[in-house]
């Protein structure tokens, strides 16, 4: 029986930073695909208060990072596809043979949401409109909701979008802005990638082994949470004679936690370094904070996203950002960019208790307030009343 790894909470902290590429000081060269395929997935998200999600955890691991370098990748490129993981996320294009699995499990999802629509005829009348006109957004149609406009209520052309494109018989081909244009998959996956069938014991067997190489350590749960793509029973069968290494996690609290460790584990114990003292403003849908648990688990920081939780009953505000320094999340700050005032408002602040916020713990939230600014367009960062650090 393969010996037990202890793994102190410190050490499981700097390989979840390494693994997820906040070990490092985010300067240097930028190579913007190898960043996308060390993570994994980099989630899609509308909400612009600063800057939307993917821009701002990429932007997180390299400040180099701007904006309008992400469409290439999946315009012209074709090196990343959209697809839904634990949300709409890009994904390194290479995962493509694998990922024919989940396009098969959002079947259910899909008809959960939108309604059993795989025999209805409008499907055909979609794809065939994109088959003689080319990529085609959703202002391309025109039905209507149909019965009382409820919350996330759907016209009938955006339901048929969405089920085609959760299922993968439609996939997202350019951006224009943040309008998502669908076109047919045979006109967008290289062919290398699109004709490439894996067995159902090999795409899980590569998405599962992606998991574990992108976490480091973690529970069964943490394993099969990270891309959402397999049951708690497919988990365990797979676990079972996976070869992982068997560990046990410290926690914040001092507790156990017992797991898994990538087959190399050893070997990144040997490589791993502290990481880097740099202050960091993270995004409330960074990979790195996205399983509230871990994260309470390993950091013993409860951090949770109130942006649809009525504002008499948040405890902190609309959109608030994690503050990460070294191995340890010291605060949160909300912060809204006034980009045609490129003016950054810093409307709250709240320090993490025990942590000392002195001069120099200020200066570095001041300096990165400054850069991140600077990312979205923002000369000037504005205080409100009662926020200052």
């Amino acid at each position: 029986m393969q010996a037990v790894l202890k793994i102190e909470n410190r050490t499981a902290r700097w390989l979840w930073l390494a693994s997820q590429g906040l070990s490092d000081t985010p300067t240097g060269p930028l190579n913007l695909y190898d960043t996308i395929l060390k993570l994994g997935m980099v989630q899609l998200d509308t909400i612009q208060y600063v800057a939307r999600a993917h821009h701002h955890i990429l932007w997180s691991r390299n400040q180099n990072y701007r904006e309008p370098m992400l469409n290439p990748l999946l315009a012209k490129e074709r090196k990343i596809f959209e697809h839904f993981t634990h949300d709409a996320s890009v994904l390194p294009m290479e995962f493509l043979p694998a990922w024919q699995r989940q396009f098969r499990r959002m079947v259910v999802t899909a008809r959960r949401w939108h309604g059993d629509l795989e025999n209805n005829p409008y499907l055909d009348e979609l794809k065939d409109r994109i088959r003689d006109e080319g990529a085609l957004s959703t202002h391309a149609f025109d039905t209507k909701i149909q019965g009382e406009k409820k919350m996330w209520a759907r016209p009938p052309h955006k339901k048929a979008l969405d089920y085609m494109w959760m299922t993968g018989q439609l996939t997202t081909c350019f951006r224009d802005g943040f309008i998502k244009f669908y076109n047919l998959p045979e006109r967008v996956f290289p062919e290398e990638f699109r004709n490439r069938s894996l067995s159902e014991k090999d795409e899980l067997d590569f998405l599962l082994n992606a998991a574990i190489d992108r976490i480091a350590v973690g529970s069964q749960g943490e394993i099969q949470r990270f891309w959402e793509t397999s049951s708690a029973k497919e988990t365990k069968n797979w676990l079972d004679s996976a070869g992982l290494v068997p560990v046990e996690i410290e926690n914040d609290d001092g507790s156990i936690t017992k797991g898994f460790g990538a087959p190399d584990i050893e070997a990144r114990l040997a490589s791993l370094a502290a990481p880097t003292s740099r202050l960091r403003i993270l995004n409330p849908f960074d990979p790195a904070v996205r399983d509230r648990n871990r994260l309470e688990r390993l950091f013993g920081f409860n951090y949770r996203n109130e942006m649809f939780v009525p504002a008499e009953k948040r405890i902190w505000g609309y959109y608030v950002f994690p503050i990460l320094e070294a191995d340890r999340f010291v605060g949160r700050i909300e912060a809204k960019a006034e980009r045609n005032a490129e003016t950054l408002r810093v409307i709250d602040f709240w320090p993490e208790p025990g942590v000392n916020w002195g001069k120099a713990r200020r200066n570095k939230l001041r300096a990165e307030l400054e850069r991140l600014g600077r990312f979205v367009g923002c000369r000037t960062v504005k205080w409100e009343r009662g926020s200052q650090v």
